[in-house]
């Protein structure tokens, strides 16, 4: 496993339990006859709890106070080392040493059986809100859970009983929707666009081990350096990790055992970061998701959370009066009716455009092919379409043509080079042949005048001849 430590809740119990008759005030050595029982209730479903007897309870009186433990042998050794919290006489005889911190002996008694690979005396997962122990020998038992937190310690004869304080930690993830700053389950973006993420992680006293995990999609890069824990110090509070990941997340923050410690409420840790949608992002009605989860104790994780951001996609129809497609139409995008800024487009086929990001140097116009020309990775806002160029023989439009993106595609359909409906649809006038001055005028009169005196000349001269012959 990939952590040492557990990120389990701990359930501590010193559990002194005797197989003697109800009137018996003193348990003889012998005691342990398998009469003890541990009960745990408000258990999480699904997760695992185990026992562990760290002392073996020889005797006892309940009248006089007086308990007699003796080391279990798989914790002998261990137990020698750990004088800030127990004594132990030539005979083997196990005492706690006052105001010692019970916490801290728990957590570093299953560190122990980790390490050593020390069996439970019983283990069970739990399959409704009730755990029981039963048949146990009598001693002082650790019980421990992969829910992630430290119970208090409760001890009774013969019998134990335990809650579980403690849940899952809930991890919520959200994206922030840039037209009025909400933060939520989803969010609309043009490409290029920077986009603010956050996780808060709900933790409670006793929390292990946690390391957050976080997945992008292809169609958002992630700012490594955007990552930041809300009132947090990194590297003492918690470390990032974003490179020689084997698990496909984009990037790992890891919580320091120190800091977990810390908590002693209900806390939430705030993670924040950003990212950019890139030209890999998938366009609506697909969404580009962002998920995350929580690792805790034993490799136990949370359920992924996720949100998705949209971007969208707008078709353009150049046509003439009777919506016949024209082609040779030149555009440029802005975010204004009048003035504004340009958007810098990027070419990706003939006809199919994309809004760039920052430090990509857009094309000098846009045009239609077929008729026809796709801009995509639109955030749901108005943009403005400027014809710069009309088609040759037809008149420029006045003014910029509104593009209102509205949590949608604007798609259009041509059938025959006719355009039927949808998309943004541009419309062009020819302009009719005016009369025109010069040329040859009335000269074709003075020719034919010409013509007709030189043939009523000739006419008139043969006729003279003609009547002189006679």
């Amino acid at each position: 496993m990939r952590h040492l430590k557990k990120l389990l809740g701990l359930v501590m119990a010193t559990v002194m339990v005797f197989a003697m008759t109800a009137t018996s005030a003193f348990a003889a050595q012998g005691a342990n006859d398998n009469s003890g029982s541990i009960t745990i209730s408000n258990a999480e479903v699904g997760h695992t709890y185990k026992a562990y007897q760290v002392l073996v309870l020889e005797s006892y009186n309940t009248d006089a106070k007086a308990y007699s433990y003796k080391a279990n042998d798989d914790w002998a050794e261990w137990l020698k080392s750990q004088t800030q919290y127990v004594s132990i006489d030539d005979q083997g005889y196990v005492t706690w040493v006052k105001d010692a911190d019970v916490a801290a002996f728990a957590k570093a008694a299953l560190a122990y059986a980790e390490a050593n690979s020390i069996s439970p005396a019983a283990t069970k997962t739990a399959d409704n809100a009730t755990v029981q122990f039963t048949g146990l020998n009598l001693g002082y038992y650790l019980v421990d859970t992969t829910v992630g937190s430290l119970c208090s310690l409760d001890t009774t004869i013969p019998n134990v009983e335990m809650k579980e304080k403690n849940k899952v930690p809930p991890v919520e993830k959200q994206v922030q929707e840039d037209s009025n700053g909400s933060w939520g389950d989803s969010s609309t973006a043009e490409i290029g666009d920077t986009v603010p993420f956050k996780t808060t992680i709900t933790a409670s006293e006793g929390a292990q081990n946690y390391v957050l995990h976080d997945d992008l999609s292809a169609g958002l890069t992630l700012n490594k350096d955007s990552i930041k824990v809300t009132g947090l110090t990194e590297g003492e509070d918690y470390t990032v990790t974003t490179e020689g990941l084997n698990d496909g997340c984009d990037f790992h923050v890891t919580f320091t055992q120190a800091y977990l410690d810390s908590i002693k409420t209900e806390t939430k840790i705030e993670v924040t970061y950003t990212a950019v949608l890139n030209e890999n992002a998938l366009i609506a009605d697909e969404d580009n998701p962002n998920k995350t989860r929580l690792e805790y104790g034993d490799g136990i994780y949370t359920e992924w959370d996720e949100t998705k951001t949209y971007t969208y996609k707008v078709d353009v129809v150049k046509t003439d009066g009777s919506n016949v497609v024209l082609d040779g139409a030149q555009f440029k995008l802005f975010n204004a009716k009048t003035g504004g800024n340009e958007i810098a487009l990027i070419k990706v086929s003939d006809g199919v455009y994309r809004l760039a990001k920052d430090g990509e140097k857009g094309v000098e116009y846009i045009t239609t092919v077929n008729g026809q020309l796709r801009i995509y990775g639109f955030d749901s806002d108005t943009y403005w379409l400027e014809e710069t160029k009309a088609p040759d023989g037809y008149n420029k439009l006045a003014e910029r043509v509104e593009i209102t993106i509205k949590d949608a595609n604007n798609e259009a359909t041509v059938d025959g080079g006719i355009w039927d409906h949808g998309g943004v649809h541009v419309v062009n006038k020819a302009g009719s042949l005016l009369p025109t001055t010069g040329g040859m005028g009335t000269t074709i009169f003075y020719v034919a005048g010409g013509i007709i005196v030189v043939a009523a000349a000739g006419t008139l001269v043969y006729r003279k001849r003609s009547a002189n012959i006679k």
